[in-house]
Parts: structure tokens; sequence; C-alpha cells
């Protein structure tokens, strides 16, 4: 049996682009899981090309791509021909994601993950990780495929129930087609099927892969022990995350309530019970605020491996957020002046989703009332079976007609907001419209924001990977915190 120490720090994978190669080959180096977020890596290549390609990062990381037949078309259809990027044009748009996936939206999503995971990997020994939600089905085998043909070492899921990655990994790994049950509203006992076959794609034997370990992100043992029973031997551990976490969070278990604010309800059903999970055998790494002062130290004596920590490094130098949103969110805590509102409404997945209160972003109910209702990323749109018995999509917080065109209910559409566009414009990419308005960012993070302060120094509104690190790790002996498998 193989020995490897597991990571005690493992850094989150936040966002669209927040967990960037440079965030994630940052901590990896330092001896941690560096985790690129595997969220819509499609359209941040094909943008991040019409930017010109700043650093020339993306177009040396597509020159090691193995089929050149596959990188050509990318770079014609989105670099720029002079490299020169226009700052007036909106982006041309890459395709949006659906059960019969086109050749070229496959290729590019390979390729995407590819290079985000090898610029994370160059020229250094540390492991790096992707992290996919399992909510965001349509792009996972060919994103999954990407990552593993760059050598990813770590696959991290959450926001579902991801029972069928071992079993997919296992076929991506032997060469072998591997298979995606999707959800499609109104199908009832129909199953949905998505399949990629490296032999397809290969035209011919594919190449051997390593295969990378799996770790489940749950909120509860329950989903832990059914994770386990169903794919023994094929998880590495469970990340146990809490309602503190920024992003999308697991609903309250039992009736819903809102608290004064008009936030979800969490009680003491809501809590993870760390002794279950102590006797399930499995490592596991706490999440949600386990980042402040003394929390690793609680987290060990819990049992636990380590800790999963995202809002630190979320808003560090090396984070993909634009630098004048760090700056403003990190001068906001410095004066003890920010807010962490989870809204149950905002996301179209039904989920509760956490957004930083920040002037000039979609927390703002004006700069919201001020944007275009339009879907045209897609990654959280609902799969429905039409009357014709085709499958068509609809999204919550694309156009109310629109949605209400297509089966959907008005009423479902009230307090939603365009995760997919916000967080793009967050890191820099957000979209030009009709009008030649910019799509507004929205920025997310964890209930313990404002403990930010205790990684800004001498009075600094800024701080590194390293400081993160260093802070997080600061009194503790070496040997703590390593477990083996």
């Amino acid at each position: 049996m193989n020995v490897d120490p597991l990571p005690r720090l493992i850094q989150g994978g936040m966002g669209i682009g927040v967990s960037n190669w440079r965030l994630a080959r940052a901590v990896s180096k330092l001896g941690h899981l560096g985790v690129v977020s595997g969220t819509a890596l499609d359209v941040v290549l094909a943008r991040r090309l019409q930017q010109g390609d700043p650093g020339g990062h993306m177009l040396r990381a597509l020159g090691h791509f193995p089929r050149l037949n596959v990188v050509l078309p990318i770079i014609a259809r989105f670099y720029p021909a002079n490299g020169a990027p226009s700052q007036k044009e909106s982006f041309r748009a890459a395709p949006m994601p659906r059960l019969d996936m086109l050749k070229d939206h496959e290729e590019l999503l390979i390729a995407a993950n590819f290079v985000e995971v090898y610029l994370a990997r160059e020229k250094q020994s540390g492991v790096v990780g992707i992290n996919l939600m399992e909510k965001i089905q349509f792009p996972t085998l060919a994103a999954l495929y990407g990552a593993m043909l760059a050598g990813v070492d770590y696959v991290l899921m959450g926001a579902g129930i991801p029972n069928h990655i071992p079993a997919v990994l296992d076929a991506l790994v032997s060469g072998q087609p591997a298979t995606l049950k999707v959800d499609v509203a109104g199908s009832g006992d129909a199953s949905h099927l998505m399949t990629f076959d490296p032999w397809k794609f290969w035209q011919g034997p594919p190449p051997a892969l390593k295969k990378p370990k799996f770790i489940p992100i749950v909120s509860s043992v329950t989903l832990a022990l059914s994770l386990a029973k169903k794919s023994p031997g094929n998880i590495a551990g469970f990340i146990v995350e809490d309602s503190t976490a920024g992003g999308h969070n697991a609903p309250p278990r039992g009736p819903a309530k809102l608290n004064a604010r008009g936030e979800p309800l969490y009680g003491p059903r809501d809590l993870p019970d760390l002794e279950r999970f102590r006797k399930l055998g499995y490592p596991f790494w706490l999440a949600g605020s386990y980042w402040g002062p003394g929390k690793l130290e609680e987290a060990l004596a819990a049992g636990a491996v380590g800790i999963q920590v995202g809002t630190p490094f979320a808003f560090c130098e090396e984070s993909g957020i634009a630098p004048e949103l760090k700056e403003q969110v990190l001068k906001a805590v410095s004066e003890g002046k920010i807010d962490v509102f989870t809204d149950p409404l905002a996301s179209p997945t039904g989920f509760p989703f956490k957004i930083v209160q920040l002037e000039g972003t979609v927390s703002s109910s004006e700069v919201e009332a001020g944007r275009n209702r339009v879907c045209d990323i897609g990654l959280l749109r609902q799969a429905y079976l039409k009357s014709d018995g085709t499958v068509g999509y609809r999204c919550a917080s694309e156009s109310v007609n629109d949605y209400v065109r297509k089966g959907g209910k008005a009423e479902n559409t009230r307090g939603r907001k365009c995760i997919c566009n916000g967080l793009l414009a967050t890191v820099g990419l957000g979209q030009i419209d009709s009008s030649g308005k910019f799509e507004p960012p929205l920025v997310t993070a964890g209930d313990s924001l404002m403990h930010l302060r205790y990684f800004l120094r001498r009075g600094s509104l800024s701080y590194s990977a390293a400081d993160v690190v260093e802070i997080l790790l600061a009194g503790l002996p070496d040997e703590v915190g390593v477990m083996q498998t």
C-alpha cells in the first residue's frame, strides 16, 4: 500500500477564476494542496485569450497540449489577430453547456482545464487539485479529462451528491468511456446520460493517465456514509463544510425559517457531527470558519487531518479577484465596516448564497436593477423535458418572460441574481452588454470575513498566500496534522 502524506492545509477552490493557477501554484509550492476552480474554465480561457493573454501564459500552456489540431481552432477563434484586444467590444461567447455537447465545446473544455492545471503544476513538485460543483453537470466529464491530462493530483467536488465521480475517474484513467447521469426536470424515472469516450477524442488509443485522489465536500455525516458505502476504497477523505463557508451553502435542515435579517436560520441539526465523522475511519478536513486564531489547533484536536481555507486565500495577492475589489474589501475590513449576507434567493439553484455587501456590486438593489436579465453563460441552467420530448434549458435568473415561456413559475424568479456573470466580473472578465455597460461584479466570502484583519500587517491592505500559510501554521510542530493513507 502506498504511503502518502495528506495535506494539512487545502486551499479552497473558489468562484470562477478566484482560485486561479497562480494561487494554486503558490500554495502548492509551499507544501500544501493548491486547488484551481474548475468552474467555467472554458469561458475563462476564451476571455483571457480575447484580452490578449497578458504574459502569454495561456498560449504557453496551450503549446503543451498534446493535440495541436484542438488548440489551433481555439486560438483562431478567441485570440486577437494582432494580439491587441479592444476595450470596447463584448467578448465573443463560448458555447453554453448542454446535454448534447458540441465537439468544439468539449475540446474547449478539455483544453481549458488542462491549461489551468498545467500552469499550477508547471516546473514545481507540489500537489494540485481541481474543484468542481456537482450541480454543474454538463461540463464535468470533459473538465475532468482535461485536468487529468495535465496530471491533476486531487479532485474535490461539492454542491450535491457526487456519488458518480469515482466510477468516472476509474473509466477515464483506464481509457474507457465514462458515463454521467444528469438531472432533467420532468423526466420521471427516465435517465439522461452524457458520455465521454477517450478513444473518440484521440481517434485511437488514449495515453496512460494517473488517477487523482477524490475528496467529496459534504455538510453531513449521512452524505459521507452514503458516498463511502457506494465507493469503498475510492475516497481519500472528506472535506466537512459548515454553513459559515462562502459561496453556496447547503440549505438548513427542517422547515425553512429566516432570521431577522432575512437569512436562512441554521440550528444544531446543521452542525457536522464530528464524533461520527471520526468513527467513519476516513481522513477529514474541516471547512467554513476554521482559519481564525486557534481554529487549526481546534480542528486537529477534533480529529481532523487539517483544514480547508477559502476566504483568506480569496483576497490574497495571488487570487484572481480584481485588485480594486480586493482593496475595497480589505479597506472595509480594516475599518470594521464589512458585511456578508446569506441570501436565500440569489442563486437560481435554490441554495443559499453568501454575498459581500459592497458599493457598485450586485449586492446593491440599484445596481442589480440596472442590469439586463440575461442568461448567456448558462452554468446554473436547469435542464427540463419539453412537451415534444426534447430537452430544454431555463434559468430563474434570466428574463422573467423567457423563464415563464419555458414552463417556469414567475415567483421562482424573484430575488434571483446572475451568479455566472457576477463572478466573472469579479475576476476582471465581465461582459459588456449590448448597451455598452459592463456587467457588475458579485463578491462572495465566508461569514468570518472580518477575521481578515489578522492578515493585514502594519496597516497594509494586501498580503500574500505565503502570509496566510505562515499565520495559520504559526506555533504548530511540523508533524502535527499529517496522516498517511
